[in-house]
């Protein structure tokens, strides 16, 4: 019980720091993606190879590598990459944006509809912020949410509780 504890307020220390310097976070978070990407490249050409009789053997192959080599290219250019990432998130914020603002019109009248809209439209307002100060807004953003990403993952680590819930008996 104490581990989670820990580890959340760990957590949270870390997030604080990521809000309070974004780039060193930015970066950090850049770097752990591009580890991510060449693990992953590394894995999806070693799957190819174990499945080269199998059918798409090439493509299996050439994803891998170029997996690969977008993690090398991260590693050896993280200010790129950062940007890159900036403008990843901009795009699920826009796309997004526009899918929860359609859902919104066609659920309007029912209950909770103006909060869709209310997120739908924060999103598309958040992606054009980032697109205006792309690729200089690329920093905060990455950097901000991965250390908010860091302070929600803390508190629920600290606050929720692994107990059974108690289930009363019902007089049916």
């Amino acid at each position: 019980m104490v581990a989670p504890m820990v580890w959340g307020i760990l957590l949270i220390i870390a997030g604080v720091l990521a809000v309070l310097m974004p780039e060193i976070a930015a970066l950090a978070t850049t770097l752990v993606f591009a580890w991510l990407l060449i693990l992953g490249g590394v894995s999806e050409i070693a799957y190819s190879v174990h499945t080269r009789k199998e059918i798409g053997f090439g493509w299996k192959l050439a994803s891998g590598i170029v997996t690969l080599l977008l993690g090398i290219a991260i590693v050896l250019f993280p200010l790129a990459g950062v940007a890159s990432l900036g403008l990843l998130v901009g795009s699920f914020l826009l796309v997004g944006g526009v899918a929860r603002t359609v859902l919104a019109v066609h659920s309007r009248g029912r209950r909770g509809w103006g909060w869709i809209l209310f997120d739908g439209l924060l999103s598309i307002v958040l992606a054009v912020l980032i697109a205006i100060g792309w690729p200089r807004s690329s920093v905060p953003v990455i950097g901000v949410l991965s250390g908010l990403w860091l302070l929600t993952t803390g508190i629920w680590r600290i606050v929720y509780r692994h107990r059974p819930v108690q289930v009363k008996p019902s007089l049916a």
